[in-house]
């Protein structure tokens, strides 16, 4: 009975150590979420203040601010002001949070630039910098203009508009010639007439081949029908 009693003693013990630890974790993670809580604020929204009342407004709240060095366009947010920012407006943040701002340059210019004569890329960061969108790029092949460089476009300089379509000179792409079929010619004989039109030609000799003549085509390379340029290289191997 007495062992019954102690037993039981025990196990009251147990218990009520364990509601005190349980209490104890409870009010601890309690505390915990209360001072996180504390922590936070809501981001303001600085769109359309300029740096300093924005800077001046976040500190208040405890968070920071940074200008991007990238500006925007806008035709409704004068130049100098926040056009938009991250975190958005209304979001929470912890004190101590920088917020990234982009101020705004302005309507942008409706003068469509000057293009022609451009190399491709520089005409396509202008467009990208002035805040027009690029609608077309098509392409010539001409020796009359340097490769890769801006020939026309639509609008023409200093005319209104929103978009620009370029016509970008390629290079000339220059003769091209259908790769002969060879066997069974002469392979000196048709060497000569390749190297005749400014090709790069290796006869190469083969294995006595049984019923065909020495010096006959037997395989080449490129094969017929292919796209081949002068100055290329032409294998022909022939029987010995």
């Amino acid at each position: 009975m007495a062992l019954r009693t102690r037993v039981w003693s025990a196990s009251k013990l147990l218990i009520l150590v364990g509601a005190l630890i349980a209490t104890y974790i409870l009010f601890a993670a309690a505390s915990m979420r209360l001072a996180l809580r504390a922590s936070e604020v809501l981001v303001p929204d600085f769109t359309n203040r300029t740096a300093n009342e924005a800077s001046s407004a976040a500190a208040n709240l405890g968070l920071a601010l940074k200008v991007d060095d990238t500006k925007r366009t806008d035709t409704k947010v004068g130049a100098g002001r926040i056009i938009t920012q991250d975190p958005s407006p209304g979001s929470t943040a912890r004190r101590q949070r920088t917020v990234r701002v982009w101020l705004s340059t302005g309507p942008r210019s409706t003068t469509v630039p000057a293009l022609t004569g451009e190399t491709e890329r520089t005409a396509q960061l202008r467009l990208t910098q002035n805040g027009f969108a690029l609608t077309a790029l098509s392409e010539i092949r001409s020796p009359d203009f340097p490769t890769d460089v801006v020939v026309a476009q639509e609008p023409p300089a200093k005319t209104p508009g929103a978009a620009v379509a370029l016509l970008v000179n390629r290079g000339d792409r220059g003769a091209t010639y259908v790769m002969p079929d060879l066997i069974g010619v002469n392979g000196d004989r048709a060497a000569e007439v390749l190297r005749q039109r400014g090709f790069r030609v290796a006869v190469v000799g083969s294995n006595p081949y049984p019923g065909i003549p020495a010096g006959i085509v037997l395989r080449q390379n490129p094969q017929a029908g292919f796209q081949i340029a002068p100055g290329e290289p032409i294998s022909l191997e022939v029987s010995r």
